[in-house]
């Protein structure tokens, strides 16, 4: 378990970028906003808030001119992209360039949608910290050029216990990435060269 853990974590080091690297770096295709908790009320988590925040600045800075909020829409009554994408709007990011995966309800789903139903090659991905190595792990075992910028504006509270959870995870995730099983949901292609309106419900 822990070797496992050691080598995705040592397999992304120098592909975590500070805001001005992902500046001055190439254009992405697009900056992928992984999504998490929404509260009933609607409202983003602490952390989710960060992301956005995050996906919004680098697009701002010109890092791509695409946003892709990827997260969990399997249920009427739970929105995550949903919500993603009105807080965008909300800072002043053009509808168009905002697109919505509906079906990002892993990790692991969100980078293999990335890629073949967005058609992404180059991609910027936003989370904490933590959770950037096994998200650039499965990228880049996907075959996405992938780099990734930290979210975390603010202490989150149980971080502990998600460090913990987290080496589970990559270590779930290294066997997913060898196996590469297709996704709950794909559908049709949806070009990030056109308006991410085709993604609205």
């Amino acid at each position: 378990v822990f070797a496992i853990d050691a080598w995705v974590r040592s397999s992304t080091e120098g592909r975590v970028l500070t805001v001005e690297q992902a500046a001055e770096a190439p254009e992405a295709d697009c900056i992928i906003v992984l999504g998490c908790g929404v509260y009933p009320d609607g409202s983003p988590s602490p952390m989710l808030s960060d992301r956005i925040a995050r996906g919004v600045e680098l697009y701002e800075q010109g890092v791509a001119p695409k946003l892709l909020m990827s997260g969990d829409h399997g249920k009427v009554d739970y929105n995550e992209v949903g919500k993603m994408k009105e807080v965008a709007l909300d800072a002043g990011v053009p509808s168009e360039d905002v697109f919505m995966d509906h079906a990002g309800f892993s990790t692991y789903e969100t980078m293999a949608r990335a890629r073949d139903v967005f058609g992404a090659k180059r991609v910027i991905v936003v989370t904490q910290d933590y959770h950037l190595p096994r998200a650039l792990y499965l990228a880049q075992s996907l075959g996405l050029d992938a780099y990734g910028v930290a979210a975390d504006l603010r202490p989150y509270a149980g971080q502990e216990a998600r460090d913990f959870r987290e080496v589970l995870a990559r270590v779930k995730d290294f066997f997913s990435a060898i196996v590469q099983p297709e996704p709950t949901f794909l559908g049709d292609p949806i070009s990030l060269s056109g308006s991410g309106d085709v993604t609205n419900d």
